[in-house]
């Protein structure tokens, strides 16, 4: 049987370097290092269904191919893009006949629901272990039946020096580059060009080595950012919704928001409407943003987009346009805060850093007798009972008692709710 990883030497420069073992596999090591979750799956000797969510070009697909490798296990890979229920059906029942089989689907946000629904029982039943590979928030594109019966895990972009090992090892190892003398005088446009991606990486130094002309006195080809903007003078600039323009832009368009510059953030708009952006992702982002990036200082952000996201998903284009205009220009133009977003993720870390501290009995559910005789609940004062609905009492766990992870921000909104805080908690918390 031939490997999975048989390539022609033809092959772009990304498939020849394709990696043929776990260990030779670039980057990832929160799930690939020595306690990395995937390492001691593989040490185990077993393999959950996966869902691999990550950026393009950060080896999603390489990764799914090396796990079925690692564990001898049967493989079959179908594309979201072109496979229909009945592709599904067919890898399914051929699967009943090898068992173990890891069914890899790409870009699995692109099925239907009727193609998930075909997957649902055969990962239920364990006839195939499912790895979808998907560039979108999966809690969003995968079905939550499906999605229960998988394990999310993100794949990061590949940093500068897991991306200059790429290039090293390319230039030392490849069958066709090696024989080329390559001196990498500078490497910022090449890395700032890959945004992240091996693949588009490996691409771009190919065409850079095999187009620059030797040094007449050494013979050598000298790798510099000049020769490598001459050689990425294509429309890397035209916005790509599958490539980096795509997450360049959304990152303007965000930060234009957060910035308060309507005018900017139009333009951004403009060119991922112009340029065939999923409706969805623009919608989802302006969701997030309302609550990361305004908050309090205006509630009725969270409202209105809200209303974009259930409108736009209604209407459709053209007439979306209008209403993601409205919301954007309102989002833009709203007072800001982040106290929302800094106080989540403030009561986060303190949780990762030292776990759950228990919950004050006070506050404990007393469902049976012996429970209420332990004190359960007792000592709780029922707040709409205190004058202004408002009991002072300890509700964190005694170790946490008085940490503040809230803190209003500086707008009028926000203001007001301080003056409240600092009415009920003044001596506690100090507001």
């Amino acid at each position: 049987m031939p490997s999975l990883f048989d390539n022609p030497a033809a092959a772009p420069l990304a498939e020849r370097r394709r990696p043929r073992r776990l260990q030779d596999y670039a980057g990832q090591t929160h799930l690939l290092g020595e306690n990395g979750v995937l390492t001691r799956y593989l040490a185990a000797g077993r393999l959950p269904s996966l869902i691999l969510w990550g950026p393009p070009g950060v080896g999603k697909t390489t990764l799914a191919l090396l796990l079925a490798e690692e564990l001898k296990r049967p493989f079959a890979m179908l594309s979201a893009i072109s496979a229909g229920v009945k592709d599904v059906r067919e890898v399914i029942e051929r699967a009943k006949g090898q068992p173990g089989t890891v069914l890899f689907i790409d870009e699995i946000h692109r099925f239907s629901k009727a193609q998930q629904d075909a997957l649902l029982g055969a990962v239920e039943r364990g006839v195939v272990t499912l790895i979808g590979a998907t560039t979108e928030n999966p809690s969003f594109e995968v079905i939550p039946a499906l999605l229960s019966r998988c394990q999310v895990y993100t794949l990061e972009s590949l940093g500068a020096d897991t991306l200059r090992e790429i290039v090293r090892r390319a230039l030392a190892e490849d069958e066709i580059l090696s024989k080329i003398p390559v001196d990498i005088i500078e490497d910022h446009a090449l890395l700032a060009l890959s945004g992240g991606d091996a693949r588009k990486l490996l691409g771009l130094l190919e065409l850079v080595v095999q187009s620059t002309a030797p040094d007449p006195e050494t013979g050598r080809v000298r790798l510099t950012d000049a020769a490598v903007q001459r050689t990425a003078q294509r429309p890397l600039a035209r916005y790509d919704k599958g490539g980096e323009m795509h997450y360049d832009v959304i990152s303007a368009f965000i930060k234009s928001i957060r910035g308060s510059d309507p005018n900017a953030a139009l333009y951004y708009l403009a060119v991922m409407l112009e340029g065939g952006e999923d409706l969805k992702f623009i919608a989802r982002r302006l969701l997030i943003l309302a609550s990361e990036d305004i908050g309090n200082a205006n509630p009725n952000a969270l409202l209105l987009a809200t209303g974009c996201w259930q409108a736009v998903q209604a209407i459709g284009l053209p007439e979306s346009d209008l209403i993601l205009s409205q919301t954007v220009i309102y989002l833009a133009t709203s007072p800001k805060s982040n106290a929302a977003y800094t106080a989540i993720r403030a009561a986060q870390a303190q949780m990762r850093a030292q776990g759950m501290h228990p919950v004050p009995v006070p506050l404990r559910n007393a469902p049976t007798k012996l429970l209420k005789e332990l004190g359960y609940g007792t000592a709780y004062q029922y707040s709409h009972d205190g004058p202004g609905n408002f009991r002072a009492q300890e509700f964190l766990p005694d170790a946490l008692a008085g940490t503040r992870y809230y803190e209003p921000g500086n707008n009028p909104a926000e203001a007001k709710i301080r003056e409240r805080l600092r009415g009920w908690w003044a001596e506690k918390y100090g507001y």
